[in-house]
């Protein structure tokens, strides 16, 4: 989580310039993470759809932003990852 969040703050530092590019980029990651997810998940499948390889995803992103894919990626997989059935503020929340 804590790479993903990384790329969340580079998006925002990034040049103003691009920001509406790597925008656009997240939200088509977020689409095609949404479907291959779907709505309900927990963090750990997030995690493991990030673990077997983004290259998907920075592919996605190239189309769209050019550079910044991997800040991109990261940035997406961060704001799905709020979405998570177990996510509790960035830590796991565990059921009793």
């Amino acid at each position: 989580m804590f790479q993903w969040r990384d790329g969340e703050q580079r998006l925002r530092s990034a040049e103003l310039a691009d920001q509406a590019y790597l925008e656009s980029a997240v939200w088509e990651v977020l689409k095609e993470i949404r479907r291959r997810l779907g709505s309900s998940f927990e963090i750990g499948e997030l995690a493991e759809l990030y673990a077997a390889g983004t290259d998907w995803a920075e592919d996605i992103a190239q189309s769209r932003a050019g550079t910044e894919t991997v800040a991109a990626v990261d940035a997406a997989f961060a704001r799905y990852s709020r979405e998570a059935s177990d996510y509790a503020g960035g830590r796991m929340h565990f059921r009793a």
